[in-house]
């Protein structure tokens, strides 16, 4: 592409001086820097400039456009079953920590006759990748080509796997600058960057889970909203229909943060079982996501109780080359972390959970390095539990067992406990749906 008169400097300029850019300024900026005709420390200053300077709603659009026109798009609207056009929704978070949802939440959905092409990533710092729990399930694979992909849609009606590379390859490449240049929180960048993957995917409908509290992204819920508002009128506007849950992460979802750990929780709640605040988040986005797939009157609880998500779930992991019945990794190592005062719980902090986790391997500190399948945090603890001193609190599980320190010294303080006559009762997991135009 070329712009007459467009160059790097003129664009950071208007930007950094308050000025909305326009569309041929925004595509050129896209593509130039996609091609390596616009230095690295331009588009820094670029994204530094968005970031203090905001960019408004046509502006977002324009350069989500521009990503996804960076790469190719894949398109699931011939998929059949028996003759009958297959409808595609797909989920997607904003990350937690204990937030093992998408494992139960796409073979629930795909046991109602739905499609369900969810493409996922690996985890950074302290919030859990979908892909490293799977890959703790011996034999499974994340790479699925398309053909595959489309034929195990067709076949099982869920697909969890990594998105392929030339997906918008303009996101790949500025958030590796974002991740560097202290710009990862800009808005406009983080609605364009989530959305322009979605929509190049090609599914029908997507519903976004955005996470609220110390163990999400984005602790405050006034910038939540409008992360959430923003990507759902995003989606509309490209002809996917779109809703967003903001969804509570002030603590962690569930008892168990890691890869293995969440795994085995995920197939309890496909068993019929699970703690309560996974069995209410995933039914919730499943019926969100049923409801924008045309099955409104569906009821995720019953498939849940009655095996066929399940069955769904066996067929999707085998479908991957994955062992359902195989015994998952087990830690060598274990340690457990326990009270030292009485009181009720008020309140477990999802943040220093998940930094614990990290701390133990089960994340990872740098793009492409490797994380302990066994490595989590097992939470024995929920708000309203009365403890004293010695009653267990925390579970570590890790090969290295080096690693202890570090995450005792994260999980410092992260039980905070009421008066022992106080009755303290968890906030609900959902906290509101944001819609287009409502």
């Amino acid at each position: 592409m070329s712009a007459v008169g467009l160059d790097p400097v003129s664009v950071i300029v208007a930007k950094r001086d308050g000025h909305a850019l326009d569309d041929a300024q925004i595509a050129w900026a896209v593509d130039a820097y996609t091609r390596g005709e616009m230095a690295p420390e331009q588009m820094s200053a670029l994204l530094m400039a968005i970031l203090l300077r905001g960019m408004d709603r046509r502006e977002i659009a324009t350069w989500t456009r521009a990503m996804i026109e960076s790469g190719s798009r894949m398109d699931f609207s011939g998929l059949r079953r028996d003759g009958r056009a297959l409808p595609t929704v797909d989920k997607h978070s904003t990350g937690g920590v204990g937030d093992k949802i998408t494992l139960p939440l796409a073979p629930l959905v795909a046991s109602f006759g739905v499609a369900v092409p969810q493409l996922s990533g690996r985890g950074l710092g302290h919030t859990g990748g979908t892909l490293d729990k799977l890959e703790s399930i011996p034999g499974w694979r994340a790479d699925v080509p398309i053909d595959e992909m489309t034929a195990q849609l067709e076949s099982v009606g869920a697909v969890v796997c990594a998105a392929n590379p030339d997906l918008a390859p303009a996101d790949r490449l500025l958030y590796a600058l974002r991740d560097v240049t202290g710009t990862v929180e800009s808005i406009p960048m983080l609605a364009a960057s989530i959305m322009s993957k979605k929509i190049a995917e090609g599914t029908g409908a997507l519903v976004l889970d955005v996470k609220v509290g110390s163990g999400a992204f984005l602790p405050e819920i006034e910038r939540a909203r409008e992360l959430a508002d923003t990507m759902v009128e995003l989606g509309e506007r490209a002809g996917v229909a779109t809703s967003a849950l903001l969804t509570d992460m002030d603590q962690p979802l569930g008892r168990a943060a890691g890869n293995a750990v969440e795994v085995a929780e995920s197939v309890e709640v496909l068993a019929g079982g699970g703690p309560a605040d996974v069995v209410e988040l995933t039914v919730a986005l499943a019926a969100e996501m049923l409801t924008l797939a045309g099955l409104p009157d569906a009821d995720p609880a019953a498939h849940l109780a009655d095996g066929r998500a399940m069955d769904t779930w066996r067929a999707m992991i085998a479908a991957q080359g994955g062992d359902p019945d195989a015994p998952l990794p087990r830690a060598r190592h274990t340690d457990t972390v326990t009270a030292t005062e009485t009181g009720r719980v008020r309140r477990v902090d999802a943040r220093a959970v998940g930094d614990a986790a990290w701390r133990l391997g089960a994340g990872r500190s740098r793009p492409g390095a490797d994380v302990q399948a066994e490595a989590g945090v097992i939470v024995h603890v929920a708000t309203g539990d009365q403890v004293r001193p010695g009653t267990p609190l925390f579970t570590l599980h890790t090969r290295t067992p080096e690693r202890f320190d570090a995450a005792r010294a994260a999980l410092t303080g992260a039980v905070t406990l009421a008066d022992p006559e106080s009755d303290p009762v968890a906030a609900p997991r959902v906290i509101e749906r944001v819609r287009f135009g409502a």
